[in-house]
């Protein structure tokens, strides 16, 4: 490792990062340089790579301070028993090489993870004095998101908490049976534990940044996580009920699913094939519903095949439930309450709000929803307006090949 240049190590690391999708920039705090020597930017946009959930158009430094580690989990590429090449950044490498890149326009600023090596102290000493060199050193005020260690010292993931935007612990996989198979070095009880910490400690900076002005931020984009999906049996029931209770009780901006990927000399143990991104498209939006519809976990579980547990591919998980709940249609757009509303499949919250904003001062129409929505043939059968009832189709036992988008193969060249 020793031999390499940062060119090389660049090349190793980034690639090695690639399989941690939570990395998104969202939710911080407004930071800028105006006015003074420092440099970068929570605000402005770089040459963008990708969105983060606010809409925006973002690029994120995503590397890796090492590949090497001490733990052999069956599901990750960089496991100790894994025969690929390995590299190591040092810290002040980690902080050049941000800069070079911010003053370049390439990024907006670092996501920053690492495998294990020495200890978990030691490599959290290395991540946080890489996150420390670039703030007081040389004063960047961009984005950083770093991946803390659960079994590190909690004072030195409050550390980190000091210098990062956000913070996110992995769960790793959805269940601890998933968990103990696949990474028996790991603990779901330390992980948890390591959570509960950051949560606490985030609320205490909340509390003493409303009490004095002076004090430092802490991660003020929160924490998040992520699960690894289909490399265990767990289902998207399963799934769905655990990032329930992993919001409710971490107060977590995020919970990030990651679709398995077959790695190269893969664990026996691991599936052969992977599980189709479709799904991991499905646990999205089911957790979309969960966050911004107000379902509970149970009623998205519901959507889910009742033998195999897995959402439906073909189809959402809100027009999967509305079929599966078909006794609680059509819903009356100018009389229901907002909560029956966002159930219905195609109108999503902004067109809802405008439902509820209309219906004051006059009764809508079915033209008046379409305006409202690109779908309106999937609302048709599952609400009533002034002038629509949906008499035909709110009986119809073969409703779902009407309303299910129509499969379209794509063209590699299509204009």
């Amino acid at each position: 490792m020793a031999q390499l240049d940062v060119q090389q190590k660049l090349s190793i690391l980034a690639d090695a990062a690639k399989y941690d999708a939570s990395c998104a920039s969202s939710g911080t705090s407004k930071r800028g340089s105006a006015g003074s020597k420092a440099i970068g930017s929570t605000e402005g946009m770089g040459i963008c790579h990708a969105y983060a959930p606010d809409g925006r158009c973002i690029s994120l430094l995503k590397i890796l301070l090492t590949n090497s580690c001490i733990f052999d989990c069956h599901y990750c590429i960089n496991r100790r028993s894994s025969n690929v090449r390995r590299a190591r950044f040092t810290a002040r490498e980690v902080a050049d090489l941000t800069m070079a890149f911010y003053k370049r326009n390439y990024i907006e600023g670092l996501f920053l993870s690492s495998g294990i090596i020495r200890s978990s102290d030691y490599t959290m000493e290395q991540i946080v004095e890489a996150a420390r060199l670039l703030r007081e050193e040389q004063d960047f005020r961009g984005y950083i998101h770093l991946k803390t260690i659960p079994d590190a010292d909690p004072d030195l993931v409050r550390q980190a908490g000091l210098y990062a935007d956000r913070v996110s612990i992995n769960v790793e996989l959805p269940t601890a049976g998933g968990l103990k198979r696949l990474a028996p070095e790991k603990s779901g009880t330390r992980i948890e534990g390591a959570m509960r910490d950051m949560r606490h400690a985030i609320d205490d900076g909340d509390d003493a940044r409303r009490r004095y002005r002076s004090a430092p931020r802490f991660a003020p984009a929160g924490q998040s996580t992520q699960m690894i999906v289909g490399a265990d049996a767990a289902t998207d029931g399963d799934i769905v009920r655990r990032a329930s209770a992993l919001y409710g009780r971490f107060n977590l901006r995020r919970v990030y699913y990651s679709a398995f990927s077959p790695i190269p000399q893969p664990s026996v143990v691991l599936p052969l094939r992977r599980p189709p991104l479709l799904r991991e498209h499905r646990l999205y939006q089911s957790d979309w519903l969960m966050r911004f519809y107000a379902y509970s976990p149970d009623e998205v579980a519901a959507a889910a095949d009742a033998r195999t547990g897995m959402l439906p591919l073909d189809i959402d998980p809100k027009l999967a439930w509305a079929l599966k709940f078909r006794d609680r249609f059509p819903v009356d757009v100018n009389r229901a309450p907002r909560e029956m509303l966002l159930r219905v499949p195609g109108l999503g919250v902004k067109a809802v709000d405008a439902i509820l904003a209309i219906r004051r001062w006059r009764r809508l129409r079915l033209a008046d929803i379409a305006r409202l929505t690109v779908s309106v043939k999937k609302c048709r059968p599952f609400l009533i307006a002034e002038d629509w009832r949906p008499v035909a189709l709110a009986d119809r036992a073969d409703l779902r090949p009407l309303v299910a988008p129509r499969a379209e193969q794509l063209e590699l060249f299509a204009a």
